[in-house]
């Protein structure tokens, strides 16, 4: 809290003026001075520190004036109010004149404000001038004082009337003044309310306006002849919201769960009655507390064109949709919504969504907001997104289960189509909470582990929707590729041993284990035989992703042996990421799928476990939307790019880990320079690399090590089994 100091009137006055003379009265001494001295003959330095207490004195005077100035303006516009002591009446005053300035024109924005919620065109204008100064905590405090969790409610809901009642007269130029005003007062205040309603930010109001803002909330208010909750005008605030910056947990602790819990009480008898058959014939569709703008039928006039939601969706967006894309830009206030069960409720609030409430999302059709609130949270390292991630993959997967089977075939079928299109729209965020997590496919398939509750066929069926999404596919089997090379990675150097381990990153401990023939040192032979076990682990993970996806491609009617493009494309985007000898870790990096990989991250990166490192480069993993080739090839390419990853994987590993040292590269077309070296990745031909590849698999011995991630990842029994299938063996099907 910025401290105030009170100030008398006209003794202020008094003071500043004397203050004033007394500067102008120094600097004339000091000027006599200075010519009475130089008269004189003498030192004339006394009339310059004389000279420079005069500038210090005038200095004070001008800030005094300024006070002043401020101090008179709040009185005018009764911003401040004297306060009686036993040494008389004072005029609070804040102690720097930033304060003032923020005291004074947060008080005129809030006014301003709330006279444009009682329909003052020109207090609307008005408002517009204090667009900057959110940055500004004082602003900030003083606006949101002003204005109280009341006003707050009020003026997005008298927006919305005003500009329904411009759209019913056919007023369209009052209609785009509006809507261009409406959405500027709409986000000055969604910033004001992000930082008014954070603990951690100096514009902090305090606790009591959240509980006001929920108390508003809840109650009914009315703009003309439109009625509407106070949350629906809220919504509003934030939906407009830029996430700069974001919303706040204890935000969501207070309003935002409030929000969830009040939608349900609002509208539990009636979702209740669609549950038996009679009920759903007069109940109809699961409707969602719209926000205002919907209410009134106002489309996105209240908020931008790229915040009008998912293609295709109604244009009217519900309150709690609005909630989500306020949670979305932070992942505290993310889990803060998601990672609770209210009071009385025996389903935490993501259950809840998932299932009780799902068909009110999918009534608007509205599934931005909330599918980016589940990537946000559930793709971090963190244990509560963790948490969140598996406990998603338990519920879409028990809930999309029943969509499958097998069909005459052996293959697999959708049964019930209107499963699996009722949780398509959870495909992509379902994928990214996989890919997050992608180690722990792995655990699940080699060690029969468990991810929360998600078993193996969990993840099987989870699997199955995930992948049915394009770029969702991507990014599993984007993960899974930096999975597989951040464990290759963990390979020792050739010539590893106890006198030199520590030297190198490792322990002794390390070295025992690499020397698997015992003679205390990690040769070649050592290192082949680990790259074989890490190969077959990594095998069985791809082969998981990459058979689902050819099995749900079949159930939803493509020929079995048609795929898109995507593993190709990163096969060579893969390429300029591995790491070259002599060269930063990092390499040239790609500017495809693994594009936000920064050199400076890696280097972090190398020296921690594999599964970590996995993790986090999943989580950083580019966010493109590009469309994927719509010319099919056939299945068997699409299996020969993850060979292709896997050989690429391998033979840089063994190059990077000197298994191929001492062996010539004189006159290959893949070095250049004397002594020869190896070429950038990024700078090869096709050619040239291919020569690359095929000199590895002579010189360095991969083939041993390509042919076992073949033969796991070819088989798919583990696939057949998980998801109920039984296949018999069909050329270039991988059987």
């Amino acid at each position: 809290m910025t401290e105030f100091t009170g100030v008398k009137q006209p003794e202020f006055d008094t003071m500043t003026s004397k203050h004033t003379e007394a500067g102008r009265r120094l600097e004339e001494l000091a000027q006599a001075l200075h010519s009475e001295l130089q008269s004189a003959g003498l030192d004339p330095s006394p009339a310059a520190r004389l000279r420079q207490l005069a500038g210090r004195v005038t200095m004070q005077a001008e800030d005094l004036r300024r006070r002043q100035k401020l101090v008179h303006e709040l009185q005018r516009q009764k911003v401040t109010f004297g306060r009686s002591t036993p040494a008389g009446s004072f005029l609070d005053m804040p102690d720097s004149l930033e304060a003032a300035k923020g005291l004074l024109d947060g008080t005129l924005a809030g006014r301003a404000a709330l006279n444009a919620a009682d329909g003052d065109a020109k207090a609307l204008a008005e408002l517009e001038k204090y667009a900057s100064r959110t940055g500004d905590a004082e602003f900030v405090k003083a606006f949101l004082a002003a204005l109280g969790a009341r006003g707050v409610t009020q003026l997005p809901g008298s927006l919305a009337a005003q500009l329904r009642d411009a759209k019913i007269h056919g007023n369209s130029d009052r209609m785009t003044q509006l809507s261009g005003q409406g959405q500027k007062a709409l986000r000055m205040l969604s910033t004001a309310l992000a930082k008014g309603t954070d603990p951690k930010n100096p514009a902090y109001v305090g606790a009591d306006f959240l509980k006001d803002l929920v108390k508003e909330g809840r109650a009914e208010h009315k703009a003309g002849d439109a009625k509407y909750s106070g949350y629906q005008a809220q919504a509003l605030i934030w939906r407009i919201h830029d996430g700069k910056p974001p919303f706040s947990k204890e935000f969501m602790e207070v309003v935002g769960r409030d929000v969830i819990v009040y939608e349900y009480e609002q509208r539990k008898d009636e979702w209740a009655a669609r549950k038996d058959p009679l009920g759903r014939i007069f109940a109809g569709a699961q409707v969602p507390i719209v926000d205002v703008a919907g209410a009134l039928g106002l489309g996105t006039l209240l908020r931008p064109g790229t915040y009008a939601g998912t293609p295709g969706a109604k244009g009217t967006s519900s309150v709690v949709d609005d909630l989500f894309h306020a949670a979305k830009s932070s992942r505290e206030a993310s889990h803060a919504l998601l990672d609770h069960t209210p009071a009385g409720w025996k389903e935490s609030v993501l259950d809840y969504l998932l299932t009780t409430r799902w068909d009110a999302s999918r009534y608007l059709g509205d599934y931005a907001p909330f599918n980016d609130l589940l990537v946000t949270a559930t793709t971090g390292q963190d244990a509560t997104s963790q948490r969140l991630a598996a406990e998603m993959t338990k519920i879409v997967s028990d809930e999309v289960r029943g969509a499958f089977g097998k069909a005459d075939s052996g293959n697999l079928e959708i049964r019930d189509r209107d499963v699996f299109d009722r949780y398509t729209p959870l495909s992509y965020p379902l994928a990214r909470a996989i890919a997050a997590n992608i180690d722990q496919l792995s655990r699940l398939l080699l060690d029969h582990s468990t991810f929360g509750e998600v078993s193996a066929e969990d993840m099987s069926y989870a699997l199955a929707l995930a992948s049915s999404n394009d770029i969702g596919f991507e990014a599993l089997v984007a993960a899974q590729t930096e999975h597989m090379r951040a464990a290759l990675d963990t390979v020792p150097p050739v010539g590893l041993d106890v006198s030199n381990a520590e030297r190198l990153g490792f322990t002794k401990a390390d070295v025992k284990e690499f020397d698997f023939d015992g003679d205390g040192r990690v040769d070649k032979a050592d290192i082949k035989q680990f790259l074989t076990d890490r190969t077959v682990a990594e095998a069985h993970p791809f082969s998981h992703i990459v058979e689902t996806r050819r099995q749900v491609l079949i159930a939803q009617g493509l020929d079995d042996k048609k795929a898109d493009e995507a593993l190709k494309t990163m096969v060579g985007d893969a390429i300029g990421l591995l790491p070259v000898p002599g060269a930063k870790q990092v390499g040239q990096i790609a500017k495809g799928v693994f594009g936000e990989l920064a050199g400076e991250g890696y280097d972090k990166l190398a020296g921690a476990a594999y599964d970590e490192i996995a993790n986090q480069v999943a989580q950083r993993m580019s966010e493109h939307r590009r469309n994927l080739d719509e010319t099919h090839r056939t299945l068997t390419d699409n299996r020969l790019a993850v060979e292709r990853l896997a050989e690429q994987m391998l033979a840089t590993t063994m190059l990077n880990k000197g298994l191929f040292d001492g062996h010539d590269m004189e006159n290959r077309t893949f070095a250049a320079g004397t002594p020869p070296t190896l070429k950038p990745f990024a700078e090869m031909s096709p050619q040239e690399y291919s020569d690359f590849l095929n000199w590895a698999r002579s010189k360095g011995g991969s083939s041993d090590q390509i042919d076992r991630f073949k033969l796991t990842f070819h088989d798919t029994k583990d696939v057949d089994s998980y998801l109920g299938l039984q296949i018999p063996s069909a050329p270039g099907g991988g059987r």
